[in-house]
């Protein structure tokens, strides 16, 4: 583009004021390419079950519906099932509210499924022996100073035991993660063991929040998912089998609408760049007004200039928007691992395409009214303001 060397001196001719209006739309897009992400995740992510190893069985109604244990039997006569286990989640608290960590009570198999948790054999004897025995991730024991044979006064949130809210739990071991990247999550849980707890809670029995199941194929999973769910059709216990990374964001979708939670967010966001950003164009084309008459005077049309002006808005949305929209990119990775599968590991195509359709429509729109007064500016009238 000719005209690109003028252009460019004209969006940096105040460069404290340019450089915090970019600060500002680089801002706004780091937030839109992550927070839209979550959102394209959200609804996109998990959709199908097709080439999944590990399913999730639970209720079709909620999540918090549990389902009966008898299940698991006819769970593993579908063809194509290798293996399944199951849990209950406890909800349970350590000596405060403000120490809250997953916990909840697994099948004896629970590890044989979660291959991925490293336990030494003779703990996971310990635990399949040991009625009131936990196993809790390493960095769980780490933060409060536990070792194995120790006593976990755990406190109910839910389930009371005989009219007491205490559940100690003996430590019987610990397991750690096989990915490093996911370690600090995935070894903040505790385990207790099932049977413990559906013997002792006072309300509930031989019900379970959820069955894991391993396949044989995992081309097969779509056919194996229906069959599973086709157990319990028109009972009063339907399941609904997914994928792990579905039935996590199904588990957030219960505390919060995801996408109504971002697109509010990025609709504030942007309201208050479109007036930060159309007041400095506005205040630009304000300041040289004599140049631009100038510029006029040496035979620029009056199209041309509207056009120098409207490039220089999309152009300085545009520097912000793809540094932004970078910035997020190389911070999703770093940061997905920590949130369980919740933040996806890269921005999607769809963001960055919703991303570029922003950067062109914001600059057209902060642009178009400096632009026309700068197109309609009279030449006599402006040097003679001068």
């Amino acid at each position: 583009m000719k005209y690109f060397s003028l252009i460019w001196a004209q969006l940096f001719r105040s460069r404290t004021r340019t450089l915090f209006t970019l600060l500002s739309v680089v801002t706004a897009f780091l937030l839109f390419g992550m927070l839209d992400s979550v959102r394209v995740a959200f609804n996109t992510g998990g959709a199908s079950v097709a080439g999944a190893n590990r399913l999730i069985v639970a209720s079709r109604l909620s999540i918090t519906q549990s389902l009966p244990i008898r299940l698991e039997s006819q769970i593993r006569q579908v063809e194509g099932v290798r293996d399944t286990t199951y849990g209950m989640w406890f909800g349970g608290i350590y000596q405060d509210p403000k120490n809250f960590f997953p916990n909840f009570s697994v099948a004896p198999n629970y590890f044989d499924i979660y291959s991925e948790l490293e336990v030494p054999k003779d703990q996971i004897e310990a635990f399949r022996n040991t009625r009131t025995g936990a196993i809790v991730g390493e960095s769980l024991a780490k933060q409060f100073g536990w070792k194995i044979g120790d006593t976990i006064p755990l406190q109910a949130t839910i389930f009371p035991r005989g009219g007491s809210n205490d559940w100690p739990l003996q430590l019987v071991g610990t397991f750690r993660s096989k990915d490093r990247a996911v370690a600090g999550n995935e070894e903040r849980q505790l385990m207790m063991n099932w049977k413990y707890f559906d013997e002792s809670n006072d309300y509930i029995k031989n019900q379970v929040s959820w069955y894991t199941v391993t396949l044989d194929n995992p081309d097969h999973a779509s056919r194996v998912a229906q069959a599973i769910d086709a157990i319990s059709a028109n009972s009063d216990h339907e399941t609904k089998s997914q994928t792990e990374s579905a039935f996590q964001q199904a588990f957030i979708k219960q505390f919060a609408d995801i996408g109504m939670i971002v697109t509010s967010i990025m609709g504030a966001v942007f309201f208050t760049l479109l007036l930060l950003t159309g007041n400095t164009m506005a205040q630009a084309v304000r300041e040289r007004v004599p140049e631009l008459a100038t510029l006029k005077t040496l035979g620029f049309q009056d199209g041309t200039v509207l056009m120098l002006v409207m490039i220089e808005a999309v152009l300085l949305v545009g520097l912000g928007g793809v540094i932004g929209l970078g910035l997020a990119a190389l911070a999703l990775p770093v940061m997905a691992p920590q949130t369980m599968g919740l933040l996806p590991p890269h921005v999607p195509a769809q963001t960055w395409a919703m991303g570029a359709v922003l950067i062109v429509v914001i600059g057209l729109v902060v642009g178009v009214l400096p632009a026309l007064r700068a197109k309609r500016l009279k030449i006599v009238d402006a040097l003679a303001g001068r």
